[in-house]
């Protein structure tokens, strides 16, 4: 008999063997719910030690049918899909894997940003077209002495800094939670929201979702952008208000948009749709092979600490393991 049960409520990968492999070291077995929805989630982990989550929402409601449950460990850098008061009150630690794909996350925001400001999608597209044309789109402006500013600085925007560095671009950053000797060591200059917005060429989101970032960049945002600037958000969708973007597009205000995240995945047709100047990726900045690995490595060691009773490396919420 094992001697713990795991449920995984949904999952990305094409297979679960490293995750399973970590949770043999303490003889746990590894189950699918039968379906990612919240009854098929419950059916499944109502008997289980702990969770493992990806994209599944987890709610108050389903946590109270999970008595046995300790940990609940997201597959990911974010726990917004995850309810955090529900968790605690019950007792259980959630935990995520901050530091798998800061890497990938970081390489595809600068990939992003260089392709829209050098219209590499648009201008290929029409070339594959049978159309030869420079024209379409001019202007294009040179990256060196322009200004990237950062909003958020935690682990990914401190590897965006260096890549942008090397582009001979000015980086400025936002973050009231990071410490200034992060700033000071990294070369970047600390400014407020407002200098932020005011100031930056090309804007990348780098931020958690929380009620006081979502929206974060509106109506009134991006008014109070530079007029031409771009915008990069591979953090979480609904940081951006998609009907004030597709405003600020229309109106000149916004040159471009580079967006790996949207409100609503996979999203129902969209004013940001089929537009020059807008790249859309499927969610796909933290992909590698390398890091599917290592995140289902991660976030089972947090399970396999947990479970043994030792204190896992991230925990979202800390004062459960105060009370055990």
């Amino acid at each position: 008999m094992p001697s713990f049960h795991v449920t995984v409520s949904d999952s990305v990968f094409p297979n679960l063997d490293p995750a399973r492999q970590v949770l043999s070291s303490i003889g746990a077995d590894l189950r699918m719910a039968d379906a990612p929805t919240p009854e098929g989630i419950v059916a499944a982990a109502a008997s289980s030690d702990a969770l493992l989550v990806t994209y599944a929402k987890i709610t108050a409601e389903m946590i109270q049918k999970m008595p046995k449950c300790r940990v609940i460990s997201r597959f990911g850098i974010g726990v917004d899909n995850v309810d955090i008061p529900a968790a605690t009150t019950a007792g259980i630690v959630v935990t995520k894997v901050p530091d798998y794909c800061i890497d990938e996350v970081s390489d595809h925001a600068m990939a992003l940003l260089l392709s829209i400001v050098r219209k590499i999608p648009s201008s290929s597209g029409r070339t594959h077209g049978g159309r030869w044309e420079m024209k379409a789109v001019v202007p294009i402006h040179r990256l060196r002495d322009s200004v990237l500013g950062l909003a958020g600085f935690g682990r990914i925007p401190q590897l965006v800094a260096p890549k942008a560095k090397a582009f001979g671009m000015k980086v400025i950053a936002y973050d009231p939670f990071v410490p200034e000797d992060v700033f000071r060591q990294a070369g970047v200059e600390r400014v407020d929201l407002a200098q932020l917005i005011a100031t930056s060429d090309y804007i990348s989101i780098h931020t958690p979702l929380t009620p006081d970032t979502k929206h974060l960049f509106n109506r009134e945002t991006f008014g109070r952008m530079k007029r031409g600037a771009y915008i990069v958000n591979t953090a979480r969708g609904p940081i951006i208000d998609e009907a004030a973007l597709a405003e600020a597009l229309d109106a000149g205000q916004i040159a471009g948009a580079a967006l790996d995240v949207m409100a609503q995945e996979p999203p129902p047709p969209s004013p940001l749709f089929g537009r020059d100047n807008v790249i859309i990726t499927p969610h796909t900045s933290f992909y590698s092979e390398e890091s599917l690995v290592e995140l289902q490595v991660k976030a089972a060691q947090e399970v396999v600490a947990v479970l043994s009773g030792k204190a896992p490396r991230n925990p979202v919420n800390p004062e459960v393991l105060a009370h055990r």
